[in-house]
């Protein structure tokens, strides 16, 4: 802990690391389910890898003792009101406490934070917080117990687990592989001019685009056939603009970090907190594409100049006659976008540069003018068949010179052309394809998707997605469902579908929020839970031995299959396996 003075204060900082409470069963009865009956209970006596929280226990209720206020400073979010709660409830036993709201953790914003904290807890977060632990608690809980009891009835042992939101995720993922097996490729055939123009070559296809007869493509190659010419018929230029991208929230964060770099969503929010903990971001779990006023654009620009990778593009936004970020639409009640603070790192590792860089980049791009970009559209006639080309090039770079080099866009440039010009054919050739399966979801695209539906929160959902993979359910930077993964929402689907119901789950998301907006009360979102758990876990146990059995051969199958490592190369007949 640390002593200060602040005026005429002497201040004492404690140090809650993480969560010191959790949730636990007051009275353990073995695995029996379901069970409702919870408490908080330090994570020091509940949770072994959580041991080393003690210390740091006994010093918050040792310091207590001689504190005549306090003052809350945890992260500004669900999870940091219920943290500062506990401790203050458990530790310091007291009933509320002052509460200081800040974004980064620079020294003016936390002398301001401090000089204007609030009398009181944020309770609509507290409340809010609390119901989604005790929720997430009872599901995960009582289903993991029940499915792990129905393996157990078949005499095998596998720890089962899914949740709220785990089950909804995985029968997602779940429901693209299927879509994927049962895909039917379709064939189809386009046609493709291939010719020149000012030495320059053209690349056009068939106004048809896709045939899906042979026989009319066949038609056209023959009409085509020899042909060494061909005329520009119709040309058309559009000129647009193309404004400059959002600042980030979290999840695109995510989904940027992941295309730019290949970084897992869970390393970068991982990542971002270090940052963040630096002092060189602001905090990173927020839901908001906007940049108030109040975090001062221009300070930051200036600060981030003193940076020589950066100085230049600062100081081109410091020229501008006023500085005005393209705000997304999606906000956070409690944090403005994720943006660098402009102090200037110290030694940072080379994965935290990278998220470091785009996030500057990103920052700077969100103020500078709309790029211009110019399509070209141009009919090209042969033998009376038309084929087309298609052109898109930049003219004035604007933000794509703050967002390098990240700015993903093709540069298609055709050759300078007026209408009757003559084109030099080279080739005219009918390409066989066929229609593709839908993708597999990547670890960037699934949670994207989550956010879409409304499934967990912006903190959680890469956990969730990275717990499918602990659990054997998924497996591939592709994301693919394992037999155990498909087996297990066929199961559950097959004899109690209400546990991977979407929209229950988005209902309690929904609840929360109001909870957190003083709208309603968690004693009524969790006896509404408790319900729907009672339910769903008597279908569990009216149907466990078929579960078990179903679970356990899909557990057998999908080992096998991880564990397959190939032929032997030897004989030529053995597998070889990791097991």
């Amino acid at each position: 802990y640390y002593k200060i003075t602040h005026g005429k204060k002497d201040i004492v900082v404690a140090c809650a690391v993480g969560h010191l409470y959790g949730l636990a069963e007051k009275v353990k009865k073995g695995w029996v389910f379901p069970v409702f009956d919870i408490e908080w209970k330090p994570v020091s006596e509940t949770t072994k890898s959580s041991a080393f929280t003690k210390k740091y226990l006994n010093a918050l209720k040792k310091l207590s003792k001689g504190a005549n206020s306090f003052t809350i400073a945890t992260d500004f979010d669900i999870e940091g009101e219920v943290i500062g709660l506990n401790v203050i409830r458990f530790a310091c036993n007291q009933k509320d406490a002052n509460r200081m709201k800040f974004s980064t953790l620079t020294k003016d914003e936390l002398r301001e934070s401090y000089k204007n904290k609030s009398n009181h807890l944020d309770w609509g977060q507290a409340e809010s917080g609390e119901a989604r632990h005790a929720l997430d608690w009872i599901n995960g809980i009582n289903y993991s117990r029940a499915l792990t009891a129905a393996i157990k009835s078949t005499g095998a042992f596998k720890i089962m687990s899914t949740g709220r939101v785990q089950g909804p995720a995985l029968k997602i993922i779940v429901d693209r592989e299927k879509e994927i097996k049962a895909f039917v490729s379709k064939p189809f055939w386009q046609i493709q001019l291939v010719g020149e123009h000012n030495n320059q070559e053209i690349i056009a296809w068939h106004k048809e685009d896709k045939f899906w007869e042979k026989t009319k493509a066949d038609e056209v190659i023959s009409k085509t056939k020899g042909q060494k010419e061909a005329k520009i018929g119709n040309l058309e230029k559009k000129q647009f603009n193309q404004m400059p991208p959002f600042p980030f929230d979290l999840t695109s964060l995510q989904v940027e970090g992941y295309r730019c770099h290949g970084i897992s969503p869970k390393e970068i929010l991982e990542i971002g907190q270090e940052l963040y903990t630096s002092g060189y971001i602001s905090y990173p779990r927020t839901s908001s594409q906007q940049l108030p006023p109040a975090i001062g654009y221009m300070k930051v620009l200036n600060d981030l100049g003193k940076q020589k990778q950066y100085s230049d593009l600062a100081k081109k936004l410091l020229k501008k006659s006023s500085l005005k970020p393209n705000n997304g639409k999606k906000t956070d009640p409690a944090h403005p976008a994720i943006y660098p603070t402009g102090i200037v790192p110290a030694e940072l590792t080379e994965r935290e540069s990278k998220i470091y860089d785009l996030i500057v980049k990103r920052f700077l791009a969100t103020f500078a003018d709309n790029a211009i970009r110019e399509t070209m559209t141009a009919d090209i006639g042969c033998s009376n068949e038309i084929f087309i080309a298609k052109g898109t090039r930049t003219i004035e770079k604007g933000w794509h010179e703050f967002y390098s080099p990240y700015v993903n866009l093709e540069e298609i440039e055709l050759p300078s052309m007026k209408k009757d010009d003559r084109i030099k054919v080279s080739k005219i050739e009918l390409i066989s394809k066929e229609t593709q399966p839908p993708k597999r979801y990547t670890p960037a695209s699934i949670i994207k998707d989550l956010e879409k539906r409304n499934l967990g929160t912006k903190a959680t959902r890469s956990e969730i997605v990275d717990t499918l993979f602990q659990r054997g359910y998924v497996q591939g930077k592709a994301i693919e469902a394992t037999n155990l993964g498909i087996s297990m929402v066929e199961t559950l689907e097959k004899y109690c579908p209400k546990i991977l119901d979407e929209d229950l789950t988005r209902r309690f998301e929904m609840e929360m929020d109001k909870i957190r907006d003083g709208k309603e009360k968690k004693e009524q979102l969790l006896e509404d839970a408790k319900d729907a758990i009672i339910k769903i876990t008597a279908e569990l146990k009216k149907h466990q031995k078929e579960i078990g059995a179903d679970l356990q051969k899909a557990n057998k199958e999908t080992q096998d299959e991880m564990s397959f490592l190939g032929i032997c190369p030897v004989c030529k007949q053995g597998n070889i396996s990791m097991r």
